[in-house]
């Protein structure tokens, strides 16, 4: 996923998002009291999150399968620590937060086949967080099928999706077209996202048996997120303590 081309117009067109979001997760990560520390991005994309981290003088380690995002990531964020690999697959580092933003844990890395579980990645993420430690992140929930045409371009590029649902087997496929000018021409490429479909309800009651005491939001701080995107904050409980002396969230 997110080959050469791609890649590129993820990071000339889309990165508005990461942008917009940044105070709203930063203050999630003040609320829980995590001002400094290391915070592990999965999914890091081309660094646009990274930076803010950086800039804010937190210590911030990427990871992304997607070798074009992590070399904008690397221009983005010099500061961060960057690996190419598969967040199933690579070793995390002992942190205070993780985040996971733009649907990352939806992505399946591997569209032909099986899923990994995401309960024994999620239970990964709570051993590498210190007590009193953070997960925040968003996915693809259930609601109405979709199925939907979409194209933007940009200066040099277009690109164009076709959207459809299965809810039988809960999954979403993006067939991804794209177009990007070169030496006078356009070069064409293609891609097949698939994207699992989460219950809200489920996500929060796997995180509070793995530990965690989790809520959801519809938006980051200010900004609202997309139909049937929906953000989670799940917290590590402190050594000693209970979940229910913690102050109640807003």
């Amino acid at each position: 996923m997110y080959e050469r081309d791609l890649a590129f117009i993820h990071h000339d067109g889309f990165a508005e998002f990461a942008r917009r979001i940044a105070p709203g997760v930063l203050a999630e990560m003040r609320r829980a009291g995590i001002r400094t520390g290391r915070v592990l991005d999965l999914g890091c994309g081309d660094g646009t999150w990274l930076r803010a981290l950086v800039g804010r003088g937190y210590t911030a380690t990427g990871i992304d399968q997607s070798r074009g995002l992590i070399r904008f990531a690397s221009k983005a964020a010099p500061g961060a620590v960057l690996k190419v690999g598969s967040l199933y697959r690579e070793a995390f580092p002992r942190c205070e937060a993780v985040t996971a933003l733009g649907e990352v844990f939806s992505y399946c890395p591997n569209a032909n086949g099986p899923l990994p579980s995401i309960a024994r990645l999620w239970r990964r993420v709570y051993e590498a967080l210190r007590p009193g430690g953070v997960l925040i992140f968003d996915v693809l929930v259930s609601g109405r099928p979709m199925a939907y045409d979409v194209w933007r371009t940009g200066r040099t590029w277009a690109v164009l999706a076709r959207v459809n649902e299965d809810p039988r087997r809960h999954r979403l496929t993006r067939e991804i077209v794209t177009f990007r000018k070169t030496a006078g021409s356009y070069r064409r490429g293609q891609e097949r996202h698939v994207l699992r479909v989460f219950s809200r309800q489920g996500i929060l009651r796997e995180l509070g048996r793995i530990g965690f005491r989790a809520i959801s939001h519809r938006a980051y701080g200010r900004v609202l997120l997309p139909s049937r995107r929906v953000a989670f904050v799940a917290r590590k409980p402190r050594i000693g303590g209970r979940a229910g002396e913690w102050p109640t969230w807003k």
